[in-house]
């Protein structure tokens, strides 16, 4: 549920998805579910030469389980938010610490999606 709540808050924010088939797409995040389906709109495919036939599409459905990585442009700052709010802190613990928190679970904002 992590991910799923990650993505949630990135819609409407523009993202770049590529596929397991190495074909990437910018495109605004319209919709996510909990199998991290999503729907893209006003998609462009980034390397047109490769992948002609992409050039006429538009808005995309694209499966979770064919997602390699997603990046976009404020993802550190969301990432580290809906962490945040998901981690529960011993008061013994040591202080929170925000750097230490997204070198962990970030590599240079993008996110590998194990299936």
């Amino acid at each position: 549920m992590l991910f799923y709540s990650f993505f949630k808050s990135l819609i409407g924010k523009e993202i770049v998805v590529e596929l397991k088939n190495d074909m990437s797409l910018l495109g605004t995040l319209d919709s996510v579910d909990q199998y991290l389906n999503m729907k893209l709109l006003n998609v462009e495919v980034t390397d047109a030469e490769k992948f002609p036939h992409m050039l006429a599409v538009r808005n995309i459905f694209i499966r979770g389980s064919v997602i390699r990585y997603e990046n976009g442009n404020s993802i550190d700052e969301l990432f580290f938010t809906v962490i945040s709010s998901n981690v529960r802190l011993n008061p013994n613990d040591a202080p929170f610490n925000q750097s230490i928190i997204l070198s962990t679970v970030c590599s240079h904002c993008a996110f590998p999606i194990q299936r």
